[in-house]
């Protein structure tokens, strides 16, 4: 089974908010997923914008898990990946 860590859409119209989940690669966007990492919301600023467990998102970037390229962004945001030249 391959994973992925992608944004899972829980937020209303014209009112976005994401939870940043760990799921199969075959499932929807909305659909089953295994572990919640964080939140991701896009209206606000600063250090609100991303709530997320380091140690949970570390631990599956370890087992093999790779993040969509928005939730890698983020996550770089966040330090939990370091950019590499």
């Amino acid at each position: 089974m391959s994973t992925r860590i992608r944004l899972r859409k829980i937020g209303r119209k014209k009112l976005p908010l994401y939870r940043i989940v760990v799921a199969d690669k075959e499932s929807p966007r909305d659909g089953r997923f295994i572990e919640i990492l964080g939140t991701y919301d896009p209206k606000q600023e600063g250090a609100k914008k991303v709530v997320l467990d380091v140690e949970k998102a570390k631990s599956w970037l370890a087992k093999g898990a790779t993040p969509t390229d928005t939730v890698e962004a983020l996550l770089k945001s966040a330090g939990v990946i370091t950019a590499q030249a």
